[in-house]
């Protein structure tokens, strides 16, 4: 199998998780805190922010005044998901965004939420 193929495959197999992710400018120390059902999408927001087509224009804005970069991405936590048939992962990413936005305050000055 050739290098491609065992990197498709192994894409595949990674496990489709929700979490919570950061994006930091090193240079102002702005924060924004976004959430997702598949954190593998991220290179999809990367994506969005080098073309101009993310939601949040200020930090488009800063992307291409500082340069990509000048920003990091980290996963700050992945949803734990429950064996209760009750358990909505939708509000559950909710919630843990919400505790996080609280814990960092990315807000005015701060950040970009």
């Amino acid at each position: 199998m050739d290098r491609k193929k065992e990197l498709k495959q192994l894409y595949k197999e990674t496990p489709i998780e929700a979490g919570i992710y950061l994006i930091k400018n090193t240079e102002n120390g702005k924060l924004f805190v976004g959430s997702t059902r598949n954190l593998k999408t991220l290179n999809g927001v990367k994506f969005s922010l080098e073309n101009g087509g993310h939601m949040n224009k200020q930090l488009v804005a800063e992307w291409k005044q500082f340069g990509k970069d000048t920003f990091t991405f980290e996963v700050l936590e992945v949803l734990k998901k429950k064996d209760d048939p009750y358990f909505n992962e939708k509000e559950e990413l909710g919630k843990l965004e919400e505790k996080w936005l609280e814990e960092l305050q990315p807000f005015g000055g701060r950040g970009y939420n």
